[in-house]
């Protein structure tokens, strides 16, 4: 390979590195707490995928196809939403830019997500979507009710000390901190409830199995 081959070749590489970083870099959130993503969701349900297809959605700015993945839907129950029932879910085509792989198995989940204008629900890898059957009985009921009632409540994810709230209205949630895991205790058996005084405190659900996370008085 000549002198000029292989310079062109060195470039295209780190061209070709500098967009993948620059695509990896394009799906980027912090975790967010059940509850939290319940309250800045437009849409949560239990359901699952019964089709998948790669559909076409328009082009971008420079003229090149939109592509994404459309999920075909039976709704099971819905927790929040339109009063029309879900029957597809659109997410993009690879997790690089946030796309979430669904399975297509009898499989039930829990999906969060976002309504768009036209009324179709769309969902990235920065929502709440966790296979039914991995929730706890705490999250599952919390759904209905607990999550609701907090969600006037702030909860500020700790992970390091110190860390401490900044108002009466909020919560630390500290899975990571103690746990060293994203969705430890907190996340599985905790809410976190506004108070008749208006501030918020967590409120402890069905107990974990083991042990108690931490000491945290109920409202």
């Amino acid at each position: 390979m000549t002198w000029t081959a292989n310079s062109c070749f060195v470039t295209l590489a780190i061209l070709f590195l500098w967009r993948g970083e620059e695509v990896a870099e394009a799906c980027s959130c912090s975790p967010a707490h059940p509850q939290e993503a319940f309250c800045h969701s437009d849409v949560v349900i239990r359901g699952k995928v019964v089709g998948v297809q790669e559909v076409d959605a328009g082009n971008d700015i420079y003229g090149n196809p939109i592509k994404r993945i459309k999920y075909d839907i039976k709704q099971i129950k819905m927790f929040k939403g339109p009063s029309d029932d879900i029957d597809a879910i659109y997410t993009a085509p690879i997790s690089a830019v946030c796309g979430v792989t669904l399975e297509k198995n009898g499989k039930e989940y829990l999906i969060t997500g976002k309504l768009k204008d036209d009324g179709t629900m769309h969902i990235t890898l920065c929502d709440f979507i966790q296979p039914w059957d991995e929730l706890s009985e705490t999250q599952k009921k919390s759904l209905t009710q607990r999550y609701e009632m907090g969600c006037g409540c702030k909860i500020t994810r700790c992970t390091s000390i110190p860390c401490m709230v900044s108002s009466p209205a909020e919560c630390l949630w500290t899975d990571w901190l103690i746990e060293k895991k994203v969705y430890g205790g907190q996340a599985k058996h905790f809410a976190c409830i506004k108070r008749s005084d208006d501030s918020c405190a967590w409120y402890r659900g069905s107990a974990p199995p083991k042990k108690e996370f931490m000491d945290i008085e109920d409202p």
